[in-house]
């Protein structure tokens, strides 16, 4: 028995930023892959020569670098045209496509009647009764032929990855638009002609995908081809269960890296999210891969809350040894003696790695103090009593004693108003180790 390669591919249209829901897509097909050692294919679905950028499809192959997702080979629709037609003409020749002439106000109106009726509005097929005499009519007055695929009206089943046996009847499915009057090759089309051609054997997307799904079936059928399998996720929610589609465009991937998102965060989040396994750091790529289970997916919508991507940030910016953030350092002007210990402090106070930049102002700057007017006095005394830096570990301690010996004061009286005073800050770091750094003699 042949074992057919796994294959799956990853589908963007360059008309925008990739934004978390597209990732998911993308994430899904990806691991599904690579656990199986397969093809994984980025195709930029570009047949919409309009709105599709090549700014888009540099910004979306750069999103997928960052997050590492690396595909095996890159195909584009706008180069698939001649190909299209092909199966176009070989779908008219067996009687598959045929051509319609209603305008969208004719189609609005047909619509209207049906449910007026409480019919569901399926396209009556009005124009595959049509004779070649009114279709001449029909382009003498100057109207634009598009093209519809005639499905056969039986049960469309197959068992879902995801949402398990699907059936849909295709008699209450209009008759899919796959080429405009313009002459446009529209995505259920040219995706059927693509998955078919490129051996494409598994997808995975979103649940607002099903009705597509059943009439590429048959579209694929008729090709000659045999279907993938599918499976289709849940679709996206706000934290409260709220819409979230008109939100992706403010939840772009580069917006969620400008804001410090790290991959691994935004790679273990979606990773699980809307299974039935927990939510958790992955230390890396491969354990996502070993990790993942499409099967472990539910079918009800998941919510999504972009605040829930920073403790797995905090988490796993915490987790970075040294030399994965040295350059950062370096380039803040930390001296190269100092690095160590500077990241020894700072990874515990911080979420997102700009936060560092904030640490080193004020060990290089020094702070601004937070001193209460009673312990005015007290600040002054203990500052006069500190001694010339360099400091080291055991400043802190030396210090905080001849001071509690020169003003009696002692605990939560002394430490508190000396952190506030030397840092700005009422919490942070232990201040031995802070008192190193500090490249100042702190000042009221």
């Amino acid at each position: 028995m042949t074992v057919k390669p796994t294959i799956t591919r990853f589908a963007p249209s360059p008309t925008g930023y990739i934004h978390v829901g597209n990732l998911r897509t993308a994430l899904m097909n990806y691991l599904i892959t690579r656990k199986a050692g397969g093809t994984f294919i980025l195709r930029l679905d570009d047949t919409d020569q309009e709105r599709s950028k090549q700014e888009y499809a540099d910004g979306l192959m750069e999103d997928l670098e960052w997050l590492g997702l690396h595909w095996d080979r890159v195909e584009k629709q706008s180069l698939r045209f001649d190909r299209y037609y092909q199966a176009a003409d070989e779908l008219r020749a067996a009687g598959r496509f045929y051509e319609c002439f209603e305008s969208p106000v004719e189609l609005d109106l047909k619509r209207k009647k049906q449910l007026n009726m409480h019919k569901p509005p399926v396209y009556d097929r009005a124009s595959l009764r049509m004779t070649e005499d009114e279709k001449a009519a029909a382009r003498a007055e100057g109207r634009a032929g598009y093209w519809r695929f005639l499905l056969d009206q039986q049960r469309i089943e197959w068992p879902d990855g995801i949402l398990g046996p699907i059936s849909i009847d295709a008699a209450s499915v209009s008759d899919p638009v796959l080429i405009r009057a313009d002459g446009q090759i529209l995505y259920t089309f040219a995706s059927s002609v693509d998955d078919i051609d490129m051996g494409v054997s598994f997808i995975v997307r979103g649940a607002d995908h099903v009705t597509n799904t059943a009439t590429q079936i048959q579209i694929m059928q008729a090709m000659g081809g045999t279907p993938p399998n599918f499976a289709h996720h849940s679709l996206l929610t706000g934290a409260k269960g709220e819409e979230l589609s008109k939100r992706l465009g403010t939840l772009s991937l580069r917006d969620l890296r400008a804001q410090g998102v790290e991959p691994m965060a935004l790679l273990s989040l979606m990773a699980r999210l809307g299974s039935s396994k927990p939510v958790e750091l992955a230390s890396s790529m491969q354990d996502l891969i070993d990790g993942f289970d499409i099967g472990s997916f539910g079918a009800a919508p998941t919510k999504f809350d972009a605040e829930d991507l920073f403790p797995l940030t905090r988490a796993h910016v915490q987790s970075l040894p040294l030399a994965n953030v040295a350059d950062r350092i370096a380039k803040l002007g930390v001296p190269a003696d100092k690095a160590e210990a500077f990241w020894n402090v700072a990874k515990g106070n911080i979420t997102v790695l700009a936060d560092l930049e904030g640490w080193w102002t004020l060990f290089r700057d020094g702070a601004t103090p937070l001193v209460d007017e009673e312990d005015r006095e007290f600040v002054a005394q203990a500052f006069a009593l500190l001694p010339e830096g360099p400091w080291t570990t055991a400043t802190w301690g030396e210090w905080t004693n001849a001071v509690k010996e020169a003003t009696g004061r002692k605990g939560k009286t002394l430490f508190r108003p000396l952190r506030r005073a030397v840092t700005g800050l009422d919490a942070g770091p232990e201040m031995a180790d802070v008192m190193p750094l500090l490249q100042k003699r702190p000042q009221l």
